[in-house]
């Protein structure tokens, strides 16, 4: 079989473009460090508003209007467009309120978590079936939550709030079939009026970062709308040019980095136990994957079981 250059040059790009991605997602921890100073609600405010503004000058320019129009024209849709709207903006504060409270660790754990979630979901939503292998992972990873909350005696809210959100999100993505721009437009634009309320009440009360600081922190709110979109259109890129299984990779490039940046760069303790809990949802997850990939597809099966395909979703 004959493959061609041109189609071997598209993978490289999807490569390329998908771990650009996944490197931004990993690297946003240090972003959100730099605006610590303002309430973790104010930030969401801005970086949903200024996802929108961002958002609205990129359709412009790929001109994906009809698009938007012909989907916000359908009741259901936009219906669903409006959970993902709600059920992202948690996900974006509960990721910046672990930022910026010294969790970066505990966030890491549940972005590692979230393709098992997803799974979890396929189960209960569309009644897929597991296979072996993948009840398997799903139970090692629930092992390695089970481990940190014993060791703490306090539920790791956080790793499970960002992975439930984001699976949840993932899910509902998954049901409507939205390019990942579009999908983004409509969602900032459902819930932008609500944070732009509510920071032109905070600037009129006088306690508005825009109001009382300096250019630079003003520049680096107005950026949160560059930084939460950029590492999506190249995540779109990066689907467009290479394989689901390639991006299954790619996707643990972002939790990997945020553990980095939180036991290296920011100091968090790491103890015995992270590391254990941590080995138990890697290994999880290296099952997980080899699973879907097929290469543990021809081990004997529960009775009555068949496999399904996970999907990948993007960052935070």
């Amino acid at each position: 079989m004959k493959i061609s250059v041109n189609s071997i040059d598209q993978n490289k790009m999807g490569i390329l473009y998908g771990t650009a991605s996944y490197v931004l997602w990993g690297m946003l921890p240090l972003y959100w460090k730099l605006v610590e100073t303002v309430p973790h609600i104010q930030v969401l405010g801005h970086r949903i508003f200024w996802s929108f503004i961002f958002m609205v000058i990129v359709v412009a320019i790929t001109g994906g209007w009809k698009t938007i129009v012909a989907i916000a024209a359908n009741r259901r849709k936009l219906f669903l467009m409006f959970l993902c709207g709600v059920i992202i903006s948690l996900n974006w504060y509960v990721y910046i309120y672990a930022i910026n409270t010294d969790q970066v660790i505990e966030a890491s754990m549940g972005y590692f978590l979230n393709p098992l979630i997803v799974v979890l979901l396929g189960v209960l939503v569309f009644k897929e079936k597991l296979s072996k292998w993948q009840i398997t992972a799903l139970v090692l990873a629930a092992a390695g939550v089970l481990l940190v909350a014993l060791q703490y005696a306090r539920f790791p809210w956080i790793a499970l709030a960002l992975a439930g959100t984001f699976a949840t999100y993932g899910l509902i993505k998954k049901i409507i079939m939205v390019h990942p721009i579009t999908g983004l437009t409509l969602e900032t634009l459902i819930v932008s009026p609500v944070a732009l309320f509510y920071l032109l009440s905070l600037e009129a009360a006088g306690t508005g970062a825009m109001g009382s600081s300096g250019w630079g922190l003003i520049l680096l709110l107005a950026g949160t709308g560059a930084v939460t979109s950029t590492p999506l259109l190249l995540y779109a890129k990066g689907i467009e040019n290479t394989t689901f299984s390639m991006m299954g990779f790619l996707q643990y490039i972002a939790p990997s980095i945020n553990l980095f940046l939180g036991v290296i760069v920011f100091r968090e303790y790491f103890s015995l136990y992270h590391f254990l809990s941590f080995c138990l949802i890697w290994a999880g997850l290296a099952i997980f994957t080899l699973a879907n990939l097929g290469i543990l597809k021809k081990s004997p099966s529960l009775p009555g079981v068949r496999e399904e395909k996970g999907e990948v979703s993007p960052g935070v």
